[in-house]
């Protein structure tokens, strides 16, 4: 190495996209806020043999309304897998967040992560930017799945808001029970 070498810009590494502004979010302790705006519906009605059967944990789904999704807790960040991203917050509630039905098919086509695994995310915080004309393409419903995945720790979850009730991201959806 020559020793103006050592000055020579080095190749950056890519930016993470920028993310948009965080939502208010109606943070307390075990409860879980919805991860997008759109219509609530219960775990047992989403069109998935596995979540309705809430083999994944109990919560609800979301009809969303728009295409970014938000952190439903705080916490820190476990898994990204480009349609989902699991948080686990500090009380120990595992939330996993599912963008669509067999979205795994995707292999990462039309999702944008904001967050990496490892990091420390707030409640409201965006965490995932979903196309949704590449799910549709994809021939996928786009209900976004929030479960506790760590059900089975706690006496129970309960659905908070009404069935088919329009929601804010960031407001309140499930309940855990200890």
């Amino acid at each position: 190495m020559g020793l103006f070498d050592m000055f020579k810009k080095k190749d950056a590494e890519p930016a993470a996209p920028a993310a948009p502004a965080a939502v208010a979010a109606e943070e307390a302790v075990d409860v879980l806020c919805a991860p997008v705006n759109g219509r609530v519906i219960k775990m047992t009605d989403v069109p998935d043999p596995v979540f309705a059967g809430e083999v994944v944990g109990k919560g609800c789904a979301i009809w969303p309304d728009d295409e970014i999704v938000y952190a439903p807790i705080s916490g820190n960040v476990t898994v990204t897998m480009g349609h989902a991203i699991g948080i686990t917050a500090d009380n120990g509630v595992e939330a996993l967040v599912h963008i669509g039905v067999d979205t795994v098919d995707m292999n990462g086509k039309g999702f944008t992560g904001y967050v990496k695994q490892g990091d420390t995310v707030k409640a409201g915080q965006p965490v995932i930017k979903m196309t949704r004309a590449d799910i549709e393409a994809a021939g996928h419903p786009d209900c976004v799945v929030l479960a506790v995945s760590n059900t089975a720790e706690f006496a129970d979850v309960q659905l908070t808001a009404e069935p088919e009730s329009t929601v804010a991201a960031g407001a309140a959806v499930v309940k855990v029970v200890r």
